[in-house]
């Protein structure tokens, strides 16, 4: 994985405390020593560089170039507001500011 490493400088005010079984405590503690790290923070870098990657998977949108056109078309050139669309804005509205 080409991540940085972690910022050991920051302040670390949360905690999190996992349990596993012995056989994947060894394998942690090897990887961590063959990383040169703490399990710590072989963990904690290697969940993390994971997360990213499933929120990126589930935030980022990729578009074939003909609906990337199509896409930025509708950018320039949108539609007034029906009145469902108004109707959802005002549920999402009133939703939000709960």
């Amino acid at each position: 994985m080409n991540n940085p490493p972690m910022d050991t400088t920051a302040t670390k005010e949360s905690r999190l405390n996992i349990r596993c079984n012995s056989r994947a405590r060894k394998l942690l503690d090897k990887a961590a020593t063959y990383s040169q790290v703490s399990v710590s923070e072989f963990v904690l870098t290697h969940a993390l560089a994971s997360a990213e990657k499933v929120v990126q998977e589930n935030e980022n949108i990729t578009l074939k170039p003909d609906d990337f056109r199509a896409f930025l078309a509708a950018l320039d050139k949108p539609v007034k507001p029906n009145a469902a669309l108004k109707k959802a804005f005002k549920r999402h509205a009133a939703q939000v500011a709960r």
